[in-house]
């Protein structure tokens, strides 16, 4: 029964479930917050197709684990690949019902969404933009989220929803970078996407919220020197961990989008940035 729970949990990456709900808990409150009884089934549909496309992801990539990736569950024979396939299809049904659910606009973006999600998974492995779908997947959550707000789909919400697409876009590249021979500029210009959250923050955001998104903004650029360190500044590479780190660093990424929040969600963020961290150990995030 444990095995069984492990394997379901690993095939979900449920490690990054609080980047996700970060996306939307920052992207409700860009689009004006209020209507919290609409919150539920956003969290719920956001979760379920996070976890189905986890679920296609390893199903589409079955060959290449069996040549490169024992230890997934589909070739380790923890779980079958029709399973893994039916699972995958029902919970991505329920997650965009679940945004359907809540409006027109909500059940638009969301069946957008999922057909971003589903492409990814069939394509990534074919073609080298992939990490623009994985980015554009993580824009559309935070544009779904900010139409459960009062104000729905802001300007604020749109450039914070890209801002976190090329952070997303750029570690994405980064972890695919490493595995093929690169120029060590190219490796270094990859990182300047992952910077572009704390400037847009410190852009837009001035007077009273100056000096709380410096010191945010201080504070993820430090994480992103830690993440970075075993990849660039160690003599034994571990790209794996820098991924991880910079994934976990996604939650900090929609703290600055929503600085503004009260000191009580502040601590939900600061709590979901603690929690996929601790999570990490338990589940890989990737």
């Amino acid at each position: 029964m444990l095995s069984t729970l492990r394997t379901l949990l690993v095939l979900g990456r449920v490690s990054n479930l609080p980047t996700v709900w970060s996306n939307c808990l920052a992207g409700w409150w860009l689009g004006g917050g209020g209507q919290v009884e609409k919150l539920p089934l956003l969290f719920v549909g956001a979760t379920l197709l996070y976890v189905g496309g986890m679920y296609w992801n390893d199903a589409f990539d079955e060959e290449f684990d069996r040549q490169f990736r024992m230890e997934r569950p589909i070739p380790a024979g923890a779980m079958s690949p029709q399973a893994v396939w039916r699972l995958g299809m029902l919970w991505l049904g329920i997650g965009a019902l679940c945004l359907v659910c809540i409006g027109r606009t909500t059940g638009t973006i969301g069946l957008i969404l999922l057909s971003c999600i589903v492409l990814y998974d069939a394509l990534h492995k074919r073609i080298s933009f992939a990490p623009f779908l994985m980015g554009l997947c993580r824009f559309c959550l935070y544009l779904a989220a900010a139409s459960v707000g009062a104000s729905g789909i802001t300007g604020l919400s749109i450039w914070c929803g890209l801002a976190l697409a090329a952070y997303v876009i750029g570690l994405s590249y980064l972890a695919r970078s490493e595995s093929s021979p690169k120029p060590a500029r190219l490796r270094y210009a990859l990182l300047i996407p992952l910077i572009l959250p704390a400037g847009l923050a410190l852009t837009i955001n001035a007077g009273v919220l100056r000096e709380s998104t410096a010191m945010l903004s201080a504070i993820f650029a430090l994480w992103i020197v830690r993440c970075l360190r075993p990849t660039f500044w160690s003599e034994t590479r571990n790209i794996g961990r820098t991924v991880s780190g910079l994934l976990a660093g996604i939650v900090i990424v929609d703290w600055l989008a929503a600085v503004d929040v009260p000191r009580e969600l502040a601590f939900v963020f600061l709590g979901l940035f603690l929690a996929a961290n601790v999570f990490q150990r338990v589940v890989p995030a990737t």
